[in-house]
């Protein structure tokens, strides 16, 4: 009898994530002209070979809390959920589909048919040059994206709906765009690293 392969991305979570290191924001409307602003919070564990969950949440209210599974490959990890890159690479092609199709509702502009197709290219040195004494280094090359739309609109319409999009999506902004960055490390209970950058 053959074992059933397990393979988890995520469920409902029954509670927000609770930081340690910083205060959960509260969401606050904002006012003409200032814009939302709203936070992702991840709080993370790391389990047996590379199995991790993670509780996010989007701070603002009716977004529920989920619990997210993550894994790697054999040999190092036992491929029961998705590799961190997956959840990378997928919510940047989503954070843009969600800004094309509330825009084109929002604009009344008729769109038959909506894809996406996107390929985001990574290099490391992982699993073979810290063999011969290197430091793990890693990059991302390059991020294609590209958006498959069918409609009966005029051309410029649908041109401006992507740049409309491009400029509304906040994964994009992120991509394009030098943007504040921390880290520290809390090591047995002493902050022992504190850098920053953008």
């Amino acid at each position: 009898m053959s074992q059933e392969k397990v393979y988890r991305v995520g469920d409902l979570g029954g509670s927000q994530p609770n930081p340690t290191q910083y205060e959960l924001s509260e969401f606050k409307k904002a006012r003409h002209p200032e814009p939302y602003r709203f936070e992702v919070n991840l709080v993370a564990e790391a389990h047996n070979k590379q199995s991790k969950t993670g509780v996010v949440s989007v701070n603002i209210p009716g977004f529920s809390p989920v619990t997210l599974y993550c894994d790697e490959q054999p040999p190092v990890g036992d491929d029961t959920a998705p590799p961190p890159l997956a959840f990378f690479s997928a919510g940047i092609g989503f954070c843009l589909m969600t800004h094309l199709t509330d825009i084109l509702t929002a604009r009344k502009i008729q769109v038959d048919s909506l894809k996406l197709e996107q390929r985001i290219r990574f290099a490391t040195n992982l699993g073979h040059m810290r063999d011969h004494g290197y430091m793990t280094n890693g990059a991302c090359e390059m991020v294609e994206t590209h958006v498959i739309i069918e409609s009966p609109e005029p051309e410029e319409r649908i041109q401006d709906l992507l740049n409309e999009a491009e400029g509304a999506c906040m994964a994009h902004f992120a991509l394009r765009n030098p943007v504040p960055w921390s880290t520290r490390l809390v090591y047995n209970g002493k902050e022992t690293i504190n850098r920053s950058g953008n």
